[in-house]
């Protein structure tokens, strides 16, 4: 399938306020889910890890609503990239700063709400502002494709005719119909000019067949079964095509390798965002010091982090894929210092850190067209989000059973700082250009002997 040129503005400028507020609704309030785990832990009166579990399914894939902002956060990214190719990066950044908006405006919110109408309250008053979602989905316009003419047939109806298990004429589903509940050929036939045709053909029929009722049944039988065979021999061919298509993808070096690094990144970049709160508690910080909840710090560092991130993957001289690896780097180290911190400025400087570096979340979809091409992107990228929601449901309770180990955060940061450090490293070795080389010396070496292929230039 090949898309229209985007436009680069136009009605694109609608599909990134749309996408902003889509995001902002979607994701405001299980990005500030820190202020609820508080609530959480003193309800529930469970362990950190246990707990833990409720933020991150709430963030992950676990539950249906997340399932369903899951479909609309992948929605809003392809959008938007068929809109934008120049300024894809900045229509990207300013789409994802709504979900960081909603971080930094939730985690007030929410306090508030708990406050004046408990925790029951809280969570209904915000599950009702979600509803103002479908409003946005209305607006949303995916450009056509074009190169191949609009056909009325589904995509089953256009598997080759190889794959068929009979090669004879499909009869419609008003005819099979007609088979199930008629069981016989319409005699009621005039002579007319309109239907003499019909006549003839019935009277073939007729010819053909026992006028038995038992044989009748047992054709209806035949073509019935003949009908679902063929259907399923379709719908498996096109289960196939995807399996095929999604090995294609993870051939890709650069591919395997950021869905490695997605996964390590939501595994260790996630608690954070969850934790930062309780981190604060457990250092003993005192409260006349508390001038701003460290997660509205990160949510509107995360906001600014996208933003920039994302004017500066535009830039031609800037390589996205080393900028995206920078940092998950940077993040790494930033996590590793999370232990050392123990007063409420050093907590709020690592949060800003923290949350303007995990704002690549909006060069990280430029990344990925960018992999595997504008055509794979939905199937890309879906299923980069799966694994990520994966990371986002097993990152928190790790981090909490290191807790209830330990009585500790210091071991968990640790171990958070390593995943994500590991998934920026085995990224950057992927992308490194020797393999060029490899894959230009590829054609010089004998018929048995290997190499890998270059999967990403810029």
């Amino acid at each position: 399938m090949v898309f229209q040129k985007p436009p680069d503005g136009g009605w694109g400028w609608v599909i990134v306020v749309v996408s902003f507020f889509t995001q902002f609704l979607c994701y405001g309030s299980p990005l500030a889910v820190g202020v609820l785990y508080l609530e959480w832990l003193d309800t529930f009166g469970e362990g950190k890890g246990k707990t833990a579990w409720v933020g991150s399914l709430a963030n992950g894939i676990g539950l249906l609503a997340r399932l369903g902002c899951g479909l609309l956060y992948t929605a809003t990214v392809t959008i938007t990239c068929q809109y934008f190719d120049k300024r894809r990066g900045l229509a990207l950044g300013l789409i994802s700063t709504g979900s960081s908006v909603g971080l930094f405006i939730y985690a007030a919110l929410q306090r508030e709400l708990i406050e004046l109408y408990g925790l029951d309250g809280c969570l209904l008053i915000v599950g009702a502002l979600s509803l103002n979602i479908l409003a946005c989905g209305s607006l949303m316009r995916p450009l056509e494709s074009y190169g191949s003419p609009p056909s009325e047939k589904s995509c089953v109806d256009k598997v080759p005719d190889q794959y068929f298990a009979y090669h004879e004429k499909e009869k419609t589903v008003e005819e099979n119909i007609s088979i199930l509940e008629k069981g016989y050929v319409d005699e009621r036939c005039v002579n007319t000019p309109d239907n003499k045709q019909d006549c003839i053909l019935n009277k073939n029929v007729l010819s053909s067949i026992n006028v038995n009722e038992k044989d009748t049944y047992k054709k209806k039988v035949v073509e019935q079964t003949n009908f679902c065979k063929q259907l399923a021999k379709r719908k498996w061919q096109l289960y196939l095509n995807y399996w095929e298509e999604t090995v294609v993808l993870f051939k890709n070096k650069v591919f395997s390798a950021l869905f490695v690094a997605i996964l390590l990144f939501d595994i260790g970049g996630f608690p954070p965002s969850l934790l930062m709160e309780d981190i604060a508690r457990s250092a003993n910080v005192n409260e006349d010091d508390y001038h701003m909840p460290l997660i509205s710090i990160i949510g509107i560092m995360t906001a600014v982090g996208k933003l920039i991130l994302g004017i500066l993957a535009d830039f031609k001289w800037v390589n996205t894929l080393y900028l995206y690896v920078t940092t998950l780097i940077m993040m790494g180290l930033a996590l590793f210092a999370i232990p050392f911190a123990k007063s409420y400025l050093t907590l709020a400087m690592l949060s800003a850190i923290l949350g303007f570096l995990t704002g690549n979340w909006s060069i990280f979809p430029y990344v990925t067209t960018k992999t595997v091409g504008i055509e794979k992107l939905t199937h890309a990228y879906g299923i980069l989000m799966f694994f990520a929601g994966l990371g986002n449901s097993l990152g928190p309770p790790i981090v909490g059973w290191f807790y209830d180990w330990t009585q500790e955060y210091d071991t968990a940061f640790y171990f958070s700082g390593l995943c994500v450090s590991l998934g920026g490293f085995l990224l950057l070795l992927a992308a490194l250009p020797c393999w060029n080389a490899c894959a230009k010396q590829s054609s010089k070496m004998p018929p048995n002997t290997y190499s890998y292929k270059v999967a990403f230039s810029t």
